[in-house]
């Protein structure tokens, strides 16, 4: 990687001669009298000498010759002798007769149409200051000459690679170099003490439009936008393709300097005039610079193609986006059929052992977290051998598909059912409660039960056996789904035992948890649409199953409701943190931040929002939106008033 320091450590850097470097001050201080500066050019001959020189020429146009430099520094004043003598000294530096010659060349060359440039914005800006934006113009591409000088075995490569590749340099440079020439010349500016200004337009120079257009504003930033519009003017002047350049012209033109369609042409045309007249001030020849008409028509033309070029790209990248569509929806249908295959049984198409594992794992952690309650139901075809002996395993297998069909008609959409092994199955059951798991499982077998299992146009009765178990995980007690599951399989044991094709179930939860599911329950919005008779069961069921649970902790639902602080919940935490494995709706109960009744409450709207039900019941065309919250504010005050302080709805 290159090592940037070794531009600054360079002893041919270029430099500004003492007198220079004075003039620079003296041009700064309001109190500087003419006589101080003519004095101070006379200590330098050469640069007296190229400023009465410049005084005569045609740059300038004055009537009469100039024969002393004490006429001439009050004929240009303080801002334009600084301004030449500034000039004048990096002229001298930019006199190479090495190899890289013509790269000096070119640099200068550009630097005087850059110049020009300057000089002919500054005329409509800001009359009087022309010679300050002509040394502006300059300055913009300083950090090449210091390039070339201070790196040149380095410089040389990006040069060429720029030239032939028909790159712009500053982004070769960066390849290379990982800076460009703007950089370099801000910090060479800022060491000779240039004005803020100056550096800004120079640093912003490869700016994009858009960029420009929001950091600079037209009439507050005119020198800036001028540096920037004078280096593409350069640009499309001594740029091999002007097509882009003229682009860039006529946007910055428009919007910093109010410069459209036919006025731009003529500023080109103006800047070309004056492109002579400055290369004369430097004995530079510039008559190879082509005509602002000629470069236009060769611009016209890149514009051209390069449009062409732009809806070509178009099309190929809307037929590269269409083929990368198809190709991520066949990736996609792979992942899927992939997916199927990790998680569904091949024969029956229903879940597999490791779908419900996982989802064990993820009930068990929501239900930990949720403080609610869990169950699974397990079941198996009664006396399988026999039937695969009997029949034969083609009829085995018919009847583990059919089986399977009769009891996902009779589960819920949001109830998981996997084949566990062989003849087992299991389901874990979504929202269980007590009552409705037994008639869950009680509706299933006698579903199986009734089923037309037929070999040979013959009915073969098939059984099935059940065990269900039902329980509410301790505070991160993420692995409670093991116990459950054998739970539920002693419960089915104990079916096989005492004769098959019968239900047996286990609860694991106490009285004192049994009876917070029911208070819970008692306080949800849906149970209190089915008491007041305004939809019945099947159909909340059907809704819930859009409802998702508010996916806040307990305590942060608490804060949102005002119920709690959030000092109280880092209380409660930190009690926790110290070794009491309670849940923290239980100590919150326990040290009195909360009422049984508002913990109930916590946890019923947690579990079902009842915006959420409402915002489902006007999505399903149920009630109208009013309809569904007038609803909502009729269950909201059935609420004891003490046991939520806000409105929720």
């Amino acid at each position: 990687m290159f090592d940037a320091e070794k531009i600054w450590k360079s002893t041919t850097l270029p430099t500004l001669p003492a007198v220079a470097v004075r003039l620079l001050e003296l041009a700064r201080d309001p109190e500087t009298e003419m006589t101080q500066i003519v004095d101070l050019i006379k200590t330098d001959p050469a640069i007296a000498s190229r400023i009465l020189q410049a005084t005569n020429s045609a740059f300038f146009s004055f009537s009469s010759k100039v024969n002393s430099i004490d006429r001439a520094v009050p004929l240009l004043g303080t801002t334009v002798v600084t301004s030449l003598a500034l000039s004048f000294s990096l002229a001298s530096e930019s006199i190479s007769s090495g190899p890289l010659q013509d790269y000096y060349r070119s640099y200068w060359k550009q630097s005087i149409v850059h110049a020009a440039a300057g000089e002919t914005i500054g005329k409509r800006c800001q009359a009087g200051l022309e010679c300050e934006y002509f040394l502006a113009g300059l300055l913009v591409d300083i950090g090449r000459l210091a390039m070339l000088k201070a790196i040149s075995r380095e410089y040389y490569p990006v040069l060429v690679t720029s030239e032939s590749q028909a790159r712009p340099l500053f982004e070769v440079e960066h390849e290379f170099l990982g800076l460009d020439h703007s950089q370099v010349a801000c910090r060479l500016m800022e060491k000779w003490g240039l004005p803020e200004n100056l550096m800004n337009g120079v640093r912003m120079q490869n700016f994009s439009v858009e960029t420009l257009f929001e950091q600079l504003q037209p009439g507050t930033h005119s020198l800036e936008a001028a540096i920037v519009l004078s280096n593409a003017v350069g640009d499309y002047f001594m740029s091999p393709v002007p097509g882009k350049s003229i682009q860039r012209i006529r946007q910055m033109a428009e919007h910093f300097f109010n410069m459209k369609g036919a006025e731009v042409d003529r500023f080109l045309q103006e800047v070309r005039q004056r492109v002579d007249d400055a290369g004369s001030l430097f004995a530079i020849d510039m008559s190879d610079i082509n005509d602002p008409g000629e470069i236009m028509s060769q611009a016209n033309q890149q514009l051209l193609e390069l449009t062409m070029r732009a809806q070509s790209e178009t099309l190929l990248a809307s037929e590269r986006q269409k083929q990368i569509e198809r190709e991520k929806q066949q990736l996609e249908s792979r992942n899927a059929e992939l997916q199927q295959k990790a998680t569904r049984d091949p024969l029956t198409g229903i879940f597999n052992r490791a779908h419900f594992d996982e989802s064990m794992k993820n009930a068990s952690r929501e239900a930990s977290d949720r403080c609610s309650a869990i169950c699974v139901m397990f079941m198996d075809i009664d006396k399988f051998k026999v039937l695969n002996d009997t029949y034969g395993h083609k009829f085995g297998d018919d009847v583990l598909k059919q089986f399977t069909k009769v009891v996902s008609r009779s589960l819920r959409q949001s109830d998981v059912f996997c084949r566990y092994g062989g003849e087992e199955f299991v389901v874990i059951v979504h929202r269980p409660t007590e009552k409705g798991v037994e008639k869950l499982a009680e509706r299933v077998r006698a579903a199986i039960e009734r089923e037309d299992f037929l070999f040979d146009g013959k009915r073969v009765p098939v059984t099935s056996s059940f065990g269900t178990a039902l329980g509410m995980p301790g505070r991160k007690d993420y692995n409670f789904g093991e116990q459950l599951l054998l739970q539920a399989d002693e419960a089915l044991y104990d079916s096989k035992k005492n004769g098959r094709n019968q239900v047996h179930h286990r609860c694991l939860m106490n009285s004192e948890e049994r009876e917070m599911i029911k208070a819970v329950n008692g306080l949800k919005f849906s149970r209190w649409l089915v008491s007041k008779e305004i939809l019945d069961i099947p159909t909340v069921s059907r809704i819930l199953l859009q409802v998702p649970p508010d996916q806040r902790s307990l305590g942060e639902l608490a804060v949102d409701l005002k119920m709690l602080e959030p000092l109280d919940i880092e209380a409660l935490a930190e009690m926790q943190n110290q070794g009491r494995n309670q849940r923290f709706g239980e100590l919150a109960v326990e040290t009195g931040l909360l009422t049984q009744t508002q913990l109930y409450l916590l946890l019923s709207f947690q579990i079902e929002p009842p915006d959420r039900l409402m915002n489902a019941l006007t999505a399903n065309s149920l009630f109208s939106a009013e309809r569904s919250r007038e609803l909502c504010n009729q269950f909201m005050k059935t609420i004891p008033a003490e046991s939520i302080p806000v409105a929720i709805v």
